[in-house]
């Protein structure tokens, strides 16, 4: 039996990039696999994608994690399909970088309302099953520049700081019930958000990783199944940098 055999898992952001390996590693384990994003169509074709390479069945879901109604809906359509949720990972995020004073007002309360408050108001409908289950992981995507801060990021490396305080206390008031809650913070991986980046500041972010390359996405589904799996389940409230050294 694999690891996460009967096991209901529901990614946000899941359509591509990290969130779609994370979805995948989970569903190769056996997991019963959710992904949710803002565009449904997105979403659905990312999980017959992923059904396709797994054979297990994988449902694609609409979820605005910026409204909490959006976030109660998507959760009870999981709990609906398999009667509980047994793992959420909240990987959901947007960028609107500019520096500081440049920085329009509209996009920094957007950035934080998809990173920071998506990852409350999802945790918070998930918890709600979890919590009557008394047994749950919730695992949600940090960032290295929410450890080191990022010129040119106020809203995002605030958003995922903000994630990584708040990790810590759902995990401080969860425990008492089964359900663990854990961060993972990546540095430079290779995605569709990083593609554009020119090749100079590509080789001025790899000057800085003591392992010399970027991260894959591959990288942080591992992670984040090592985080989720019951074996780890004396840990909780942690943070777990895969970043290649970048930040120690």
């Amino acid at each position: 039996m694999s690891r996460f055999s009967e096991k209901a898992v529901l990614v946000t952001g899941a359509a591509r990039g990290i969130g779609l390996s994370i979805a995948s590693a989970f569903s190769a384990e056996g997991a019963e696999v959710f992904i949710a994003d803002l565009n449904k169509e997105a979403a659905e074709a990312a999980a017959a994608e992923v059904s396709a390479a797994t054979g297990k069945r994988v449902r694609g879901l609409a979820v605005d994690v910026s409204d909490s109604g959006s976030c109660s809906s998507c959760v009870g359509e999981v709990v609906a399909g398999c009667g509980k949720i047994d793992i959420l990972v909240n990987n959901a995020g947007i960028t609107k970088d500019n520096l500081m004073l440049r920085m329009k007002e509209e996009d920094f309360d957007s950035v934080i309302a998809v990173n920071l408050k998506g990852s409350f108001l999802m945790s918070k409908a998930a918890a709600r099953y979890m919590l009557k289950a008394r047994a749950g992981s919730i695992v949600s995507i940090a960032s290295v520049v929410g450890q080191t801060g990022q010129a040119g990021q106020v809203n995002y490396s605030a958003s995922k700081a903000g994630i990584i305080g708040m990790t810590k206390s759902m995990a401080r008031e969860f425990a008492s019930r089964g359900i663990r809650v854990n961060a993972v913070a990546p540095g430079f991986v290779r995605t569709p958000m990083t593609a554009g980046l020119s090749e100079e500041h590509r080789a001025e972010m790899l000057s800085m990783i003591p392992l010399g390359r970027e991260g894959e996405p591959e990288d942080i589904a591992n992670a984040v199944l090592f985080l989720s799996d019951d074996r780890t389940s004396y840990v909780t409230g942690q943070v777990l940098a895969v970043n290649g050294g970048m930040y120690m």
